[in-house]
């Protein structure tokens, strides 16, 4: 009796193994159609299926990120990945300054998604990492001066964002553009040195510890899929592919956020929540990302990711809305409400006394999670 399994048994395991490793592609491109062929027909068909294809075109360029980063070093490998999310996110919430130039809850909105971008990086994606990093290893190791610098970046960036709130209770609309505008520059300004410290002066600020990279090695069980397509292409086509992606993610968008705005509007949905979830759809690709990172006792790069995306959340997709939304003959102004710049605060804070020691746990992890809770409870009710 012939023991061995017929040959068609691997082609189909083959088949099923390729089926998952390219799910993102299906999955975006299914609901895409969707999307499409529901734009006039059925518009809550067609946002849930747009913000879906988004997801996971996003996931697709996370991946595409990832594999650039693994052949570059730190602080460039976090660059590829915190950028190419960044750029969901700029195209998201341009597409809803777009389309609600003249709605008060469109630009409350994309003020809401530019915080919440932050609150999610620093506690969803760093809090649901160091938590399962920690389930895993206990403790893992980073080097101390990266989350020192952030979270004094971060803290300096939050208060700078305090000037055209208090300005918007003391002064008329005009000023509070021009502060707007003078608080935009002097973060694109501080961006470009940050970048000089980072890449040229003080590098190794920002890459892992002897410990940390002992640590790391000492439990690394990461498997690499050669057979992906991605893993094949050079640097060049994969930078390509991320681009094209960025254009089709683009379009979605555009389709999200047309009927998006309406939907909120039909359904009351609160300026808070609407923003929280334009940022986690933007941000769940590196939410994985990361927690893939911290399974493989990488945590230096899930702080690399979580405060690098925040500081440029703040740093660059301020001014660069503020720029698109003008070239549109939209005065988007910076003043954030209380609850916004309180929680961004706090979120520093928190985020300053969870990783100053340079070791993490998952107590840390629950507490991220647990003020993430607190913020979404009061987003979904502040109107």
């Amino acid at each position: 009796m012939d023991s061995h399994p017929p040959a068609n048994s691997g082609i189909l395991h083959k088949s099923i193994y390729y089926s998952l490793e390219y799910i993102d592609i299906i999955l975006g491109l299914t609901f895409s159609i969707v999307a499409f062929f529901t734009y006039n027909s059925n518009i809550l068909i067609s946002v849930f299926s747009s913000a879906v294809a988004i997801g996971a075109f996003s996931m697709t360029v996370a991946e595409i990120a990832d594999i650039l980063a693994d052949r570059l070093e730190e602080p460039y490998a976090s660059f590829v990945l915190t950028f190419s999310a960044v750029v969901v996110e700029i195209l998201l919430l341009y597409m809803i300054v777009a389309n609600a130039a003249d709605s008060n809850q469109g630009l409350e909105t994309v003020k809401g998604g530019i915080i919440s971008a932050v609150i999610v990086d620093m506690n969803v994606l760093l809090g649901l990492a160091v938590f399962i990093g920690g389930l895993r290893f206990k403790e893992q190791e980073h080097n101390e001066d990266t989350s020192s610098t952030y979270t004094t970046i971060l803290l300096v960036a939050s208060s700078a964002l305090l000037v055209p709130s208090i300005i918007n209770y003391t002064s008329n609309k005009e000023k509070l553009f021009e502060a707007s505008i003078m608080i935009a520059i002097i973060l694109m300004v501080f961006y470009v040195f940050i970048f000089i410290f980072q890449t040229k002066t003080h590098e190794h600020f920002f890459k892992a510890t002897a410990k940390s990279r002992m640590f790391k090695l000492k439990h690394k069980h990461k498997v690499e899929h050669d057979d992906y397509i991605f893993e094949r292409l050079p640097n060049i086509a994969n930078f390509i592919a991320i681009f094209v992606l960025l254009i089709i993610i683009g379009f979605l968008a555009e389709m999200f956020a047309h009927h998006g705005m309406y939907l909120a509007k039909e359904y009351n949905i609160s300026f808070g929540l609407a923003g929280l979830i334009i940022a986690i759809i933007s941000v769940s690709p590196e939410v994985i990302t990361a927690i893939k990172a911290a399974k493989d006792d990488e945590i230096q790069r899930v702080v690399n990711i979580a405060m690098g995306a925040s500081t440029v959340s703040i740093m660059l997709t301020v001014p660069i809305l503020m720029l698109l939304a003008y070239a549109n003959g939209i005065m988007l102004t910076l003043d954030f409400n209380a609850f916004q710049v309180g929680a961004l605060i706090l979120t520093v804070i928190l985020a300053w006394k969870t990783t100053d020691n340079g070791e993490t746990n998952y107590f840390e992890g629950i507490s991220h999670l647990m003020f993430f809770a607190a913020y979404a409870t009061i987003a979904t009710l502040y109107h």
